[in-house]
């Protein structure tokens, strides 16, 4: 009888030190609402070209990029950008040529929905400041050209944007989108206090583990 009892209880004694054995294992393991599932980190490094228009003259555009990926979808930052204005414009009568140059950049988050997609759409925001200086360029004989200031201003700037991206190798993406950036008033002699008020188009180029 009591053989008996022995081969009946022993199923249930391995299935009760399974458990046990599984309770021991996870013990360290930390307990949550939306359960355990562990987030992947990454990151990259990154380059930006684009053109937009300021004060009625192509701008070009040229800045760099840096993120902490976590999750393959939610990037953190920063970025920062050059740019300047008339590059397209031939001296006056004067020798001169003047234009609008300066930088801006900031904290950046970038959300990326399918990430794992071959395309897939990603939406980077800034928000931060930059500087703008207007100049003058002109030549003072017949080979060499200077430079000098003639006015400049600081701003505040807030820019979303949203982007096509191509995951073209396991490490690298290009992207193409637009972004559009709003500014505090901007304070040059004679030139509109919106003068970044369009839209700036864009290419990108990601390095890292993403």
């Amino acid at each position: 009888m009591k053989k008996h009892f022995f081969f009946l209880l022993l199923p249930a004694l391995l299935v009760t030190g399974s458990v046990f054995a599984q309770d021991n294992d996870g013990e360290n393991e930390m307990k949550t609402v939306f359960g355990n599932k562990k987030i992947s980190h990454g990151g990259y490094a990154g380059l930006s070209f684009g053109m937009d228009e300021i004060d009625g003259s192509y701008a070009f555009h040229s800045g760099f990029k840096a993120a902490w990926m976590i999750g393959h979808s939610f990037g953190l930052g920063f970025s920062a950008s050059g740019f300047s204005n008339n590059i397209e414009e031939l001296p006056n009568e004067n020798d001169e040529i003047y234009n609008l140059s300066g930088g801006y950049g900031g904290l950046m988050i970038e959300p990326v929905f399918a990430p794992k997609m071959p395309v897939h759409i990603t939406f980077p925001i800034v928000a931060g400041g930059g500087a703008v200086v207007y100049s003058r360029a002109y030549k003072y004989d017949d080979y060499e050209w200077d430079m000098e200031s003639e006015d400049e201003s600081f701003f505040f700037m807030f820019q979303p944007g949203a982007e096509i991206e191509v995951n073209l190798l396991k490490h690298l993406r290009i992207g193409a989108g637009a972004s559009w950036k709003f500014t505090t008033p901007v304070h040059i002699a004679g030139k509109s206090s919106n003068m970044f008020g369009h839209p700036v188009y864009q290419i990108s180029l990601k390095f890292g583990k993403f």
